[in-house]
C-alpha cells in the first residue's frame, strides 16, 4: 500500500488516498477514475510528499521502544540525582552502616546509600532492617 497526498486543480482541496501501488495509482489516473471528492472534477494530480521515515511495524515498535527506555533511564537518573543530594553514600558498607543505625539508639537516623549483595539485603530484612534496591545507571553515556 502507498499514500499519496492528493491536489484538485478546479477547487484546490488537497487530500490523502491510497492505493495498492504507485502502478495502481498510474492506471486508475490513466482510466480516469480518479476524481476530486469534493468537486467531481478528473484535475487530480499528486503532489510534493516528505518520505515516512518509520517505514513498517517492526521500525515503529523499535522508535516505540527507544522511547520508552529513554524515558525511564531519564526517570532513573533523576531519582538518582535526589538520592545523590539527599543521602550519604557509603559504598560497600551499606550492610554495616544500615545495621549501625539501625541498632545504636544515640545514632542519628539517616539515609544512606550504597551496595550491597543481595544475601546481605535478605540479612537485613530478617533483622528488621528497612533497605530497598533499586537500578542504578553509570553516569557515562552509552
Amino acid at each position: 500500500m502507498i499514500k499519496y497526498k492528493l491536489k484538485c486543480n478546479d477547487c484546490e482541496i488537497v487530500f490523502d488516498s491510497w492505493f495498492a501501488s504507485s502502478k495502481e495509482y498510474e492506471k486508475v489516473k490513466k482510466k480516469n477514475f480518479l476524481a476530486c471528492h469534493n468537486c467531481g472534477s478528473q484535475k487530480v494530480e499528486k503532489t510534493l510528499m516528505a518520505p515516512q521515515l518509520i517505514g513498517n511495524k517492526k521500525n515503529l515498535k523499535n522508535s516505540l521502544n527507544i522511547s520508552k527506555y529513554n524515558e525511564v533511564k531519564k526517570t532513573i537518573k533523576n531519582y538518582q540525582k535526589f538520592i545523590k543530594d539527599n543521602f550519604k553514600y557509603v559504598g560497600k558498607n551499606f550492610a554495616y552502616e544500615a545495621r549501625s543505625i539501625h541498632y545504636d539508639k544515640k545514632k542519628e537516623e539517616k539515609g544512606i546509600y550504597g551496595s550491597a549483595s543481595k544475601e546481605d539485603l535478605k540479612e537485613l530484612k530478617e533483622e528488621g532492617i528497612e533497605a530497598q534496591m533499586i537500578p542504578w545507571i553509570k553516569d557515562k553515556e552509552n
